[in-house]
C-alpha cells in the first residue's frame, strides 16, 4: 500500500530488540531447514559494575517506593554523593529477573551480594530464571559529556540504540526526523525505565524532554540524577544524604582492600577511618579517593592531611570522566554551573561556622533568599528544618573548604562578609543576654547554643586574631577591635557561666584583657569596660584556680582595685552583672563577717540601682553565706520568702534552683530532712531544665547525703554514683571531692575503715594543691580524725581537736561546729576516753538546739553510750553527763586537749590525715562534719 512506512534498520515494534534483516522464507521449505532461534529480548543498557554496591539499601527501598507513586523521581545531591550509582542499581534491580536459588553451590544464609545487596552480575544458567517479558526495559542516557543543551534528545536517542533507525515511506521520504518525537513514538510502545544521568548542566533541556516523554508515554518512568531538581510537574525529589558512619566505614574498608589487600583497619587506623569518613561528609567518591591514597599513606596520615583535601584526593579512576577523577574537579563542576550572584553568596556564606538561618544570610546579602534557594537546589547548601519551624542551612565540610578558597580570591568581599557576620552575631548575643536571666531563657539559650560556633568564629575574629592595639588616641577612645571584643565578651559572660562553658569563657576573657591596659582615671571611657572585664575574669577564674593561686601580690592588688571600683562606694555599675559580684573579691583577704557585711551593702545597692534579678541574686548569695555562719541564721525565713517572690517574678530557672538549694540547706540545718529533700528535688529539676550542668552534680550529691542521714546506704551509694558520673562528665571538681567525703562516711558507717581511707586519700589528691576555705579544712580534718580512730592511731584525738578549733576560728555555723564536736566525742570514745567522750557529747547536745540527729548520728551516740556504760556503769555515765552540761566550745577544747597525746618529733602522729600528712591541704566548697551535714561556701 502506498505510503505505508517501513523500517530500514532498527528496533522491533516493542523496542526490545532489532532483529537482523533476513530473506523471506520459501513457500515450500525443505525438510532439513530449521527455524531460526528467536533473539533474546534486550532489557536495556545498564552496565554491570566492577565494584560492590555498599550501604544504600534504605535509599534503594525509598526510591522503589517513590517510583510506585511518581513517574519522575529526581535524585539530588552534591557531586560525589553516589547519585549515578544508586540510580543504576535501582534500575538494574527493577528490571532484573527474579533469582532462583542455586542450592548446589550456595549454603543457607549466604547473602546475595556485598552488604546484603544483590550481586553485581549473574552467571547464566543455575541460580537465574528466564527474562520476564513484562519487566520494563531499563536504559541510561549519560548527559555529562554534552556541551549543547539542544543535543539532549539526540543523546538519549543514541543511548537507546535508535540513531541508525530511519522511518521512510515507500516513496523514500523521511517520515520523522525530530529526535524527541521519535523518542515518544518509541517509548510509548511499552513499559520503560529511563535514567537521565547528570542533568544539572543541561537542566532546562533535560526538564523539557522529561516532560515531553512522560506526557506522551504512559508506561514510561524516569529516574533523573542532578545536583538540582528538574522542576517538572509531578516530579518527586529524593535528596541523597551522605553515607551514615557505618556504611561509610565499610565502603572505605572495601576500597582499601582493593588497594592494599593486607590492610587491617581494626588494627591500623579504625578511629582514623571514622574521622576520614566524617570529615569527608560521608561522600562516597571522596571516601573512595581517600582509600586510594592507602598506597602511600596510613589512615592516620590521610586524616591528618584532610585540611588540604583538594591536593590530597587526586587519585581517581582513569576510566571515569575527568570531573570525577579528583575531589577538586567534582566541586569545580558545580562551581562552573553557578551564576555570578550564586557564586558571590557561596563565597559570603563561607564565613559561617556550623550553620545559619535566613536572617543571618540576609545580614551578609540583603537579597540572599533567591541565590540561597538556588544553592540549596544545586546541592551546594544543605537545608534542614529546625525546631520552631525555622530552616537552618549549612555547608558540607568539603564544600565549605572550597568556598573558603574561592572567598579568599576576593579579599574585599570576604572582609565585608566577615564584618557583617561579626556584627550580626554580636547583636544576637546582646539581644539574648538579658533574656537568659528571664522566663524567656529556654528558647534564647537554644538560639545561642545553635549559633555558638558562629559566635566563636566572631570572637576569634575580634579577639583571637587581633594583635594588641597601640596606645589609644588622644581623645581617649578604645580601639575599635577592643570595643568589638568587649561587646561580645560581655554579651556572652553569663551564658558561659550558666551553661558550664566556664573554661572556654575564661580563655576568651583573658585574650580580651590582653588587648589593652587598665586606665586609672574613672573618667576615661575605657575605665568601666576594663573594670567589668576584670570582674568577669575573676568570676570565671575562681572555677579553675585555687585560693592559693590568688595569694600572689599582683592578684591581691587587682582584687582590691576591682572591689574599690565597684564597691567604694557601690553605685549603678555595682548593681548589674558582672559588677554586682564585687563582694566576692573580699574572700581572698577578709574574714567571713567582713564579707557578709559587704554582701549587705551589695543587696542594698541592688535595691537602689538594680532590677529584680540583681536584687534576687545578691540576696541569694547573702542567704547562702548566712546559712554557713554562726548566729542561728537571723532573718533567713524572711529572706527566703522574698526570694521566692522574686524568683516567680523574674522566671529565671537558675536563680530558682539556687534559691531552692538555699531553702534545702536551711531545712537541713534544722533537721527537716523531708522538706530539704523536696527543696533539693525542685532545685535539681530547675537546674536541669535550664541546662545549668555545673549545679546538678552537687544537688545529686545532696540527695545522696539525705539518704545517708536517713540510714539508707544503698540509696546513698547509688546517688553518689550518679553525682560522680555527672561531675566527671561536666568536670565539676568540687563535687567530686564532696562525693569522696560522703563515700568515706558510708564506708565508716559500715565499719570499712580501709575503704574510708582510700576515699579520703582520693579527695586529698584532688585538693592537695589548693588553699581550702577554713570551714572545709575543718571538715576534712574531722573526717581524717574519724578514719585515724578507726585505724587505731593515737593521733586521732589531737586531729579531732584541731578540726573543732578550726571550725570555731572560722566562725562556722552552730550545726557545723556541733557536728565536729560529736566527731571529737566519737574519737575520744574509740580511744578509751569513755567519761570524757560522754561529757563532750552532752555539751554538744546543747549546741544542737532542737535539731534532731541523723541515723548515723544516733548510731554514734548509741555506741559512745554503750562503751561508757560498760566502762563506767550508770552512775559514772550520769556523772560524766553532769560534767558536760552547759559547756561551750572553748571549755570542751580545753578538756579534750588534756587527753590528746603530744606530737612526736616528726609530727607524724598529729598531722591530721594519715601516714603521708597531706590530708588537710585541700580546697572545695563542702565537707561533712560527722553528723553527715555539709555546707556550701
Amino acid at each position: 500500500m502506498p505510503g505505508r512506512p517501513h523500517l530500514r534498520t532498527g528496533a522491533a515494534p516493542d523496542g526490545r530488540a532489532a532483529p537482523a534483516a533476513h530473506p523471506t522464507p520459501a513457500a515450500h521449505p525443505t525438510p532439513a531447514a530449521q527455524p531460526a532461534p528467536a533473539p533474546a529480548p534486550v532489557s536495556g543498557n545498564i552496565r554491570p559494575r566492577l565494584t560492590s554496591f555498599v550501604g544504600r539499601e534504605p535509599e534503594l527501598a525509598a526510591l522503589r517506593a517513590d517510583l510506585e507513586q511518581a513517574r519522575l523521581v529526581t535524585l539530588t545531591g552534591p557531586g560525589g554523593s553516589g547519585k549515578t550509582r544508586l540510580a543504576e542499581e535501582a534500575a538494574r534491580r527493577a528490571c532484573a529477573p527474579p533469582a532462583v536459588p542455586d542450592t548446589s553451590s550456595e549454603s543457607p544464609g549466604t547473602p546475595s551480594g556485598t552488604d546484603g545487596s544483590a550481586p553485581e552480575h549473574h552467571t547464566p544458567g543455575a541460580g537465574t530464571s528466564a527474562p520476564d517479558p513484562l519487566a520494563p526495559a531499563a536504559w541510561i542516557a549519560e548527559l555529562a559529556p554534552l556541551d549543547d543543551p539542544e543535543a539532549v534528545p539526540g543523546a538519549v536517542l543514541s543511548a537507546l540504540g535508535l540513531r541508525e533507525v530511519t522511518l521512510i515511506t515507500r516513496e523514500g521520504t523521511t517520515l520523522q526526523d525530530d529526535p524527541a518525537a521519535r523518542l515518544v513514538e518509541h517509548l510509548a510502545r511499552g513499559p520503560f525505565l529511563l535514567v537521565l544521568d547528570n542533568c544539572e548542566h543541561v537542566i532546562d533541556a533535560a526538564a523539557a524532554l522529561a516532560e515531553t516523554l512522560l506526557t506522551g508515554c504512559p508506561q514510561l518512568r524516569v529516574i533523573a540524577t542532578s545536583r538540582e531538581p528538574l522542576g517538572v510537574p509531578g516530579e518527586s525529589v529524593r535528596p541523597l544524604e551522605p553515607l551514615p558512619p557505618d556504611p561509610a566505614h565499610r565502603l572505605f574498608a572495601e576500597r582499601a582492600r582493593a588497594v592494599r589487600p593486607d590492610v587491617d583497619l581494626s588494627r591500623d587506623g579504625g578511629a582514623a577511618v571514622d574521622e576520614i569518613c566524617r570529615r569527608l561528609d560521608g561522600l562516597p567518591l571522596a571516601i573512595e579517593l581517600a582509600a586510594a591514597r592507602l598506597r602511600l599513606l596510613t589512615p592516620r596520615q590521610i586524616a591528618d592531611r584532610l585540611d588540604d583535601r583538594f591536593r590530597l584526593l587526586t587519585s581517581g579512576s582513569r576510566t571515569v570522566l575527568p570531573r570525577q577523577q579528583t575531589l577538586r574537579a567534582v566541586v569545580d563542576w558545580s562551581w562552573d554551573l553557578l551564576d555570578p550572584g550564586e557564586r558571590t553568596l557561596l563565597r559570603q556564606v563561607s564565613v559561617f561556622a556550623g550553620g545559619w538561618d535566613l536572617a543571618a544570610a540576609e545580614a551578609l546579602c540583603p537579597r540572599a533568599a533567591d541565590p540561597l534557594g538556588a544553592l540549596v537546589d544545586k546541592s551546594l547548601v544543605v537545608a534542614t528544618p529546625a525546631e520552631g519551624g525555622e530552616m537552618r542551612y549549612r555547608l558540607l565540610e568539603t564544600i565549605h573548604e572550597y568556598a573558603s578558597e574561592r572567598a579568599a580570591e576576593t579579599p574585599e568581599l570576604l572582609a565585608a562578609a566577615e564584618a557583617a557576620h561579626t556584627a550580626h552575631f554580636t547583636a544576637l548575643a546582646e539581644e539574648a543576654e538579658p533574656k537568659l536571666r528571664s522566663a524567656e531563657q529556654l528558647p534564647w539559650i537554644e538560639r545561642i547554643e545553635r549559633d555558638l560556633d558562629n559566635i566563636r568564629a566572631a570572637l576569634h575574629r575580634t579577639v583571637g586574631t587581633v594583635p594588641k592595639p597601640p596606645a589609644p588616641a588622644a581623645e581617649g577612645g578604645p580601639p575599635p577591635d577592643e570595643t568589638a571584643a568587649h561587646r561580645l565578651v560581655f554579651a556572652m559572660g553569663w551564658f558561659w557561666w550558666l551553661r558550664n562553658y566556664r573554661p572556654e569563657g575564661l580563655t576568651w576573657v583573658e585574650r580580651t584583657v590582653a588587648l589593652g591596659d587598665d586606665p586609672d582615671d574613672p573618667g576615661d571611657p575605657r575605665y568601666w569596660p576594663r573594670m567589668r572585664l576584670r570582674m568577669l575574669h575573676f568570676f570565671l577564674e575562681v572555677e579553675s584556680r585555687t585560693l592559693r593561686d590568688f595569694q600572689e601580690p599582683e592578684s591581691l592588688a587587682l582584687a582590691r582595685r576591682v572591689r574599690s571600683a565597684f564597691g567604694e562606694p557601690p553605685g549603678p555599675e555595682g548593681a548589674r552583672f558582672p559588677g554586682l559580684l564585687w563582694p566576692f573579691t573580699a574572700y581572698l583577704t577578709e574574714e567571713p563577717a567582713v564579707v557578709l557585711a559587704l554582701l549587705d551593702e551589695a543587696v542594698a545597692n541592688c535595691r537602689r540601682h538594680g532590677g529584680d534579678w540583681e536584687v534576687g541574686v545578691s540576696l541569694m548569695f547573702r542567704t547562702h553565706m548566712v546559712v554557713d555562719m554562726p548566729g542561728g541564721m537571723p532573718g533567713i525565713d524572711e529572706d527566703l520568702a522574698e526570694l521566692r517572690v522574686l524568683a516567680r517574678r523574674v522566671g529565671d530557672r537558675w536563680m530558682g534552683a539556687q534559691i531552692a538549694s538555699a531553702v534545702g540547706e536551711a531545712h537541713m540545718l534544722r533537721g527537716r530532712t523531708e522538706e530539704a529533700g523536696e527543696a533539693y528535688e525542685e532545685a535539681l529539676r530547675l537546674a536541669r531544665e535550664v541546662g545549668a550542668h555545673a549545679e546538678s552534680p552537687f544537688l545529686l550529691a545532696r540527695r545522696a547525703e539525705l539518704a545517708y542521714q536517713k540510714g539508707d546506704m544503698e540509696a546513698a551509694e547509688q546517688g553518689l554514683d550518679e553525682a560522680a558520673q555527672e561531675a566527671e562528665r561536666y568536670r565539676v571538681r568540687d563535687t567530686g571531692v564532696f562525693v569522696c567525703f560522703l563515700r568515706a562516711g558510708v564506708a565508716l558507717y559500715r565499719g570499712e575503715v580501709a575503704e574510708a581511707r582510700a576515699h579520703l586519700e582520693e579527695a586529698g589528691h584532688t585538693i592537695a594543691t589548693g588553699a581550702p576555705p577554713p570551714h572545709f579544712e575543718a571538715a576534712f580534718v574531722g573526717l581524717s580524725a574519724r578514719v585515724e580512730a578507726g585505724e587505731g592511731r593515737s593521733s586521732a584525738v589531737a586531729t579531732a581537736v584541731r578540726a573543732l578549733r578550726g571550725a570555731r576560728d572560722a566562725q562556722c555555723a552552730e550545726f557545723f561546729v556541733a557536728g565536729l564536736g560529736e566527731c571529737l566525742g566519737v574519737v575520744l570514745s574509740a580511744r578509751g576516753e569513755a567519761a570524757l567522750a560522754v561529757t563532750v557529747m552532752t555539751a554538744v547536745e546543747g549546741w544542737r538546739a532542737e535539731t534532731p540527729r541523723s541515723v548515723p548520728g544516733l548510731k554514734d551516740l548509741r555506741e559512745v553510750t554503750d562503751r561508757a556504760l560498760t566502762a563506767l556503769g550508770p552512775s559514772g555515765v550520769a556523772a560524766a553527763r553532769a560534767a558536760g552540761e552547759g559547756l561551750g566550745v572553748d571549755e570542751v577544747l580545753a578538756l579534750a586537749e588534756t587527753a590528746a597525746p603530744r606530737p612526736g618529733p616528726d609530727g607524724s602522729e598529729t598531722d591530721g590525715s594519715g601516714p603521708d600528712g597531706s590530708g588537710t591541704d585541700g580546697s572545695g566548697p563542702d565537707g561533712p562534719p560527722w553528723d553527715g551535714t555539709v555546707r556550701s561556701s
